[in-house]
């Protein structure tokens, strides 16, 4: 550990800043999708249409996130994130527009929502590096839950919120607050006032990538991390592409109880993410990992038999909590595993392949809804995520200790 080893007031006012910015735009985002996925819904579009909203809303933050972790290494942090909120509240203003005109098609809806994920794909690896450099390495492992944590309360709120907002208001009320939650974190932004980090030589980007990608085929651990990461989300991706027509198709219900659903996942997710570092205390990662996945596989069998809204919504919560330990235990393995000056592109290349997984995953698990029903996809991708933990004995997740020291 080099001098960063005490937690000042300073570094606690820069962390919590941070934290309150990453609440709002994920709650921007997470209103975004409701709004989005519900406006393809209540129009008749087809369950591999209506899944493509997961899909746009991941498949950038894939493709960017290599070149955006270079940028958080690169560049000023905070400048990067300010230029990523800047573009996706424009964008925001202009679906807003557009919906209250009424000329919201749905490949431009789909192609927005793509768009806003680019600056999402920008500000995420900008987000977490400036985490690594505030918290001492001792404590990152605390500091990257409360952040995750941070996420999934707006994954919460925002989606059983956003049901609430597109009930009253319609999908444009949604574009609208998620406008305002992206003006908010600009502001917040502006009034961060971080220390200058020391300046190195300048490089290109390419070099700058290739070092980051050349350290994580290096290490055996970061390998296991990623193909664990992208294994677990292109299975278990289903439920959340899909959860628009569990409400209408499995449950009768309209856009409010989509938000419920939605909240219900994310409320879990808040568990999840409030007591991931109690079970990395107590167990191991593989534990972890495996049990997660065979806890949401089930969750997303019992979804599939529509038991009715209470038992959904219950079921949900505990999936949403077993989702949430296995992302987040990607997340922190990622970090502890990866060199500070390292940590943007490596957060980056996890998040990579995590979102990868749910967007080629929601993908193809609309398509199999479209072919053989909603029900049948959540019952196909339940079960392969029970089968899924056998992976762990080829290639277990290494262990919550950082082996990497600056």
């Amino acid at each position: 550990m080099s001098g960063s080893s005490t937690f000042s007031p300073l570094r606690h006012r820069a962390f919590l800043l941070i934290l309150v910015g990453s609440l709002l735009s994920h709650f921007g985002n997470a209103i975004q999708s409701v709004g989005a996925a519900w406006q393809l819904t209540a129009s008749g579009q087809p369950a591999d249409i209506v899944a493509l909203v997961q899909s746009a809303t991941n498949l950038p933050i894939m493709l960017l996130a290599l070149p955006a972790g270079a940028w958080a290494d690169m560049f000023d942090k905070r400048r990067v994130m300010l230029t990523a909120q800047i573009f996706m509240c424009s964008l925001s203003v202009l679906l807003a527009l557009l919906a209250f005109a009424g000329s919201v098609p749905p490949a431009m809806l789909i192609g927005l929502t793509a768009l806003l994920a680019c600056g999402v794909a920008c500000f995420n690896p900008a987000l977490s590096a400036s985490v690594g450099g505030i918290v001492p390495r001792a404590e990152l492992a605390a500091g990257v839950a409360l952040n995750i944590l941070a996420f999934n309360v707006a994954r919460s709120l925002g989606p059983a919120i956003g049901g609430a907002i597109v009930a009253a208001g319609g999908a444009r009320a949604a574009f609208v607050t998620n406008a305002l939650s992206y003006l908010a974190v600009i502001v917040i932004l502006l009034r961060w006032s971080p220390q200058a980090a020391p300046r190195g030589a300048r490089r290109g980007m390419f070099e700058v990538i290739g070092e980051g990608f050349r350290f994580a085929m290096a290490s055996p651990q970061v390998r296991t991390i990623m193909f664990r990461a992208v294994t677990f989300t292109l299975t278990g991706s289903a439920a959340w592409a899909l959860m628009p027509l569990v409400a209408t198709n499995l449950l009768g219900e309209g856009s409010v109880a989509f938000g419920l659903l939605l909240g219900a996942l994310g409320l879990g997710a808040v568990i999840g993410a409030a007591t991931s570092t109690w079970f990395r205390q107590r167990y191991a990662s593989e534990t972890i990992i495996r049990a997660a996945g065979i806890l949401y596989g089930l969750v997303c069998m019992g979804v599939a038999l529509a038991p009715g809204l209470p038992a959904t919504l219950a079921m949900l919560v505990v999936g949403g909590a077993g989702w949430v330990q296995a992302l987040s235990g990607f997340s922190v393995a990622g970090q502890m595993w990866a060199p500070r000056a390292l940590i943007g592109r490596i957060t980056a290349m996890v998040s990579s392949l995590t979102f990868g997984g749910i967007a080629l995953g929601s993908w193809l698990w609309g398509h199999f809804a479209e072919a053989h029903g909603a029900a049948a996809a959540l019952m196909a991708s339940g079960g392969a995520m029970i089968l899924l933990p056998a992976i762990g004995l080829l290639v277990p997740m290494p262990g919550h200790q950082a082996a990497v020291q600056d």
